[in-house]
């Protein structure tokens, strides 16, 4: 195959001719984010639109073109890098994805995706959609709320005799993937896990096959694809000199758990205090603000008017406030509820559940008793969020890099290993 030379963003690169797009701009080292391309899928889908580039001045996706002598495309402009940030946001707030709680966490490509960006946050409003799970076919669950609608498997699985396994049913935005239960019957074990690989994200589940595996030892954990992974940050804190401060912290709706991860600086934390001091927060016992505060941190997510009423309390005395944790940041597992009407929850709850006290299927009511919401909201719902951290919960280097990042004016960058949803 003849070699032709081909230029990405301004800078000359050679490959094979008719060789894809995403796989040249790969074999030179510069990184095209895709979630439905896959080499043996021919031809390719251009479903996902997530690796759209310029290409010849025009907008299209590069798994969908071909090296060829003299082709020019622009990866990494800030309008493409908003654009395919955008599309992997919506994907995120259009499906329920709960990465702490998902078998494919820390294999799925959608995550990975989202790492790889740079998001902590979607710009979008999530839906929380209650979509139906398929327990029908015999070996395989679907699990329609993570599916992204790539294809891969509507192509890619067949049967042995050449039939079908998944298909797409329904139109617009009723679409989804079908199984025909009597094809998937015919598949082997392997081919219904390799139905499950294929599968970008945790949608497609093969009963008893999915067992989740420590950090570390994941497909995504700690290497990026990009060669030269860089997640930095230069927000500009609105104080700068090196007086001691004071934090705030919190915890809503959540586990505590990202109070417990900041607390794994461990001996560290001896240092911290020399920098810092704690006004109200469950580290300190001190039930009401005090002072004034340079910043506070803010875990959970809003469930109950209680909840929004300290939240507007910590936005009027911190001068930035910063959420940290899924919960806080979009929901998180709490809002696995947003899914259900609230009177189905406190009906299961309360009042279907079993009970040791006869007579007690009663649903609480007090007058001290916060109000339970309709749903669960995230924080920058209800305040104005000056900056998120995802993770949960994250690391204790990734809480105390920002704090000492927003606190100090310093820049710093994050490592890959660092920036997780889950």
């Amino acid at each position: 195959m003849a070699t032709c030379t081909f230029w990405i963003d301004g800078k000359q690169y050679q490959a094979e001719e008719g060789m894809n797009l995403v796989d040249a701009a790969k074999e030179n080292g510069v990184f095209i984010p895709s979630l439905c391309y896959f080499k043996h899928i021919d031809p390719p889908l251009g479903t996902c639109r997530t690796c759209t580039c310029k290409i010849n001045g025009r907008h299209d996706p590069a798994c969908t073109a071909f090296v060829k002598e003299g082709l020019k495309v622009e990866v990494n402009t800030p309008e493409l890098l908003d654009m395919r940030k955008a599309l992997i946001e919506m994907m995120f707030a259009e499906g329920n994805h709960f990465c702490p709680a998902c078998e494919k966490s820390g294999n799925c490509d959608l995550q990975h995706m989202g790492y790889e960006l740079g998001i902590s946050t979607s710009r979008f409003p999530h839906l929380f959609k209650d979509r139906l799970i398929d327990y029908q076919p015999k070996r395989m669950i679907m699990e329609h709320n993570r599916c992204i609608k790539c294809r891969r498997c509507v192509e890619e699985v067949f049967t042995k005799d050449g039939k079908r396994v998944f298909m797409y049913i329904n139109r617009g935005n009723e679409t989804q993937v079908g199984i025909d239960y009597g094809q998937e019957a015919k598949l082997s074990e392997q081919e219904a896990e390799n139905a499950m690989k294929l599968c970008p994200t945790g949608a497609i589940i093969v009963r008893g096959k999915s067992l989740s595996q420590p950090f570390g030892d994941r497909k995504f954990d700690l290497e990026s694809t990009q060669q030269h992974f860089r997640h930095t940050i230069t927000e500009k804190p609105k104080v700068a000199n090196f007086e001691k401060k004071t934090i705030a912290t919190v915890s809503l709706a959540g586990c505590f758990g990202c109070h417990m991860s900041l607390l794994d600086i461990d001996t560290d934390l001896l240092d911290i205090v020399e920098l810092v001091s704690f006004n109200k927060s469950p580290l300190t016992d001190i039930k009401n603000f005090t002072q004034r505060c340079h910043l506070g941190l803010v875990e959970g997510g809003c469930c109950n008017d209680e909840n929004i009423e300290t939240l507007k309390k910590f936005r009027e005395m911190c001068d930035i406030l910063v959420v940290m944790g899924e919960c806080a940041v979009w929901g998180g597992l709490p809002a696995m509820r947003n899914t259900i009407p609230l009177g189905e929850c406190l009906e299961e709850a309360y009042l279907n559940s079993v009970t040791s006290e006869k007579g007690e299927n009663t649903v609480p009511y007090h007058e001290d008793l916060p109000k339970i919401l309709d749903r669960v909201y995230a924080c920058n719902e209800i305040v104005k969020v000056d900056y998120t951290i995802p993770g949960c919960p994250p690391s204790a280097n990734h809480i105390w890099k920002v704090v000492h990042g927003l606190l100090w004016g310093e820049d710093y960058s994050l490592l890959y290993s660092e920036f997780k949803y889950d």
